[in-house]
């Protein structure tokens, strides 16, 4: 039997903690595929999953790093 792995999801707020863009603005980077895609969890709720942010959180930090490489 696989090891079980915890999903955590985030809410629209802790998505913005994280990412200091307005929910409009994570919208259009979502239907752009620039963002993870948002999970519906119910009828009126949404979250994205944590793991997947923060790897695109990483992704911004790593094209910083070679961006200043080339300065």
């Amino acid at each position: 039997m696989p090891p079980e792995t915890t999903v955590r999801i985030l809410t629209e707020m802790q998505v913005k903690e994280r990412v200091p863009y307005s929910s409009s603005h994570i919208r259009r980077m979502e239907r752009a595929g620039r963002f993870p895609k948002r999970v519906r969890l119910g009828p009126c709720r949404v979250g994205w999953v944590e793991s997947e942010v923060q790897d695109w959180l990483a992704e911004r930090l790593a094209e910083r790093t070679s961006t200043c490489d080339d300065l």
